[in-house]
């Protein structure tokens, strides 16, 4: 069988990527950056496609010689173009493959995308829902299924790393009022079910809730996590909702108004349908958590994702506190010295402070902005400051005040951020 899969990038699309090659099905990946893909997984086919903006012809074209696809696209964000990426661009792509004769599409889409979706995201992801079962509503001609995922817990998801990371806190955080109830489905579940709707024999039209056996509360998600971790327990802290809807309104780490919307709302729904349709004996809490035991590296994750927000920040404060000090606050006879003891007086003088000063701001502006690389030309332009002086000032090492001594750890911390930059993909 020949499968196309969208969104091989992302968590889900990338494990249905995996599984099926490790299966040996033949496997073609779409996406917008193709010669990442192709790094990732070399043994797929790989074409590049924007879900956003493609319509149904450049879709047929790709579909020649296709059995089966896999629609993982999904995204989730304050700004994001749900529009695009969960309504008319999976239209086209079912349109197509209609049209082009594909035996059998999977559309991942999420729990609640049916009539009493609350949010944005939810009613993008149910008009294409609606659009592919309007298609062929009894599936004679192209077999569908809709998955519609509650929460999705592995290694790698947002929402493992977002609960993980408040499990990670020194004291537990009470989202509300701790009782809003999520069902979570463990990535592996969910993969071996889209893997069996593809065997599936027959005529299928399905639209499945895909959760787990049952639900938890807030709390005992992050308790489970928190053991998980290795912690101990710890005293909870409510956040009353007037905080949380604060930092979803600015879309701090991963917290949007659609995902705290969804969590108010209620993630929850009646198992045995989808484990009736599939087989399939999801998994609870513990168990998955059981079936991969958290290692350091977890721990590490988890804690670093609490302050990732705040260091490009940080470390833009620090530029641009070098460049705009120079310049507006500091004594001129003092900056003047300090030229001069790398033998800069008059008008290269100037043009140093200035061009130092200047190029400080620039680095903190791209921090600011999230500029890739902007940390690592950082590092490399403060390298410079530091050989330049070393070399004709050695005597400032010793300084008590540590000039070029604090330059070791503004390193390390350009480096953390930069490997940020690296795991943005």
């Amino acid at each position: 069988m020949h499968v196309l899969v969208i969104g091989a990038s992302g968590f889900i699309g990338s494990h249905v990527t995996g599984r099926l090659l490790a299966e040996g099905f033949r496997v073609t990946i779409a996406g917008r950056a193709p010669a990442r893909l192709a790094r990732t997984w070399p043994e797929a086919a790989v074409l590049a496609c924007d879900f956003a903006h493609d319509d149904v012809s450049a879709w047929t074209s790709r579909l020649r010689g296709v059995d089966a696809v896999v629609n993982c696209a999904g995204l989730i964000g304050n700004r994001a173009d749900y529009a695009g990426v969960h309504d008319s661009g999976p239209r086209a792509l079912f349109d197509a493959c209609m049209v082009s004769g594909v035996e059998r599409v999977i559309q991942i889409s999420a729990l609640g995308a049916d009539d009493t979706g609350v949010t944005r995201y939810h009613r993008s992801k149910k008009n294409a829902d609606d659009h592919l079962a309007a298609l062929d509503p009894d599936g004679r001609r192209m077999g569908w299924a809709v998955l519609r995922p509650s929460l999705v817990l592995g290694r790698g998801g947002a929402s493992m790393a977002l609960f993980a990371t408040l499990a990670a806190l020194p004291i537990m955080p009470r989202l509300g009022e701790g009782s809003w109830q999520v069902q979570p489905v463990y990535i592996d579940d969910l993969v071996e079910a889209a893997l069996r709707l593809l065997h599936r024999p027959g005529l299928i039209a399905l639209k499945l809730d895909a959760v787990g056996p049952c639900a938890v509360t807030t709390d005992e998600l992050i308790q489970g996590l928190r053991r998980w971790l290795g912690l101990r327990p710890a005293p909870p802290l409510a956040l009353p909702m007037r905080f949380l809807s604060l930092v979803a309104r600015f879309g701090v780490g991963p917290v949007t108004r659609e995902s705290l919307s969804m969590l108010v709302a209620g993630n929850t729904a009646a198992v045995a349908p989808f484990a009736h349709a599939t087989g399939l004996h999801p998994m609870a809490l513990d168990e998955m958590l059981a079936r991969h035991p958290a290692c350091a590296a977890d721990l590490v994750e988890a804690r670093l994702q609490a302050f990732a927000p705040a260091l490009p920040i940080l470390l833009a404060l620090v530029w641009l506190a070098g460049g705009v000090v120079l310049l507006a606050f500091a004594p001129a006879v003092a900056v003047s010295t300090w030229l001069a003891k790398v033998g800069l007086v008059g008008l290269p003088a100037s043009v140093a402070l200035w061009s130092g000063s200047l190029a400080d701001i620039a680095i903190g502006l791209a921090l600011l902005a999230r500029v890739r690389g902007a940390a690592l030309a950082g590092t490399a332009l403060m390298l410079g400051y530091t050989v330049i002086l070393t070399l004709a000032a050695p005597d400032v090492w010793a300084d008590p005040f540590g000039p070029l001594v604090k330059n070791l750890a503004v390193l390390g911390l350009s480096l953390v951020v930069h490997a940020m930059e690296a795991r943005r993909g």
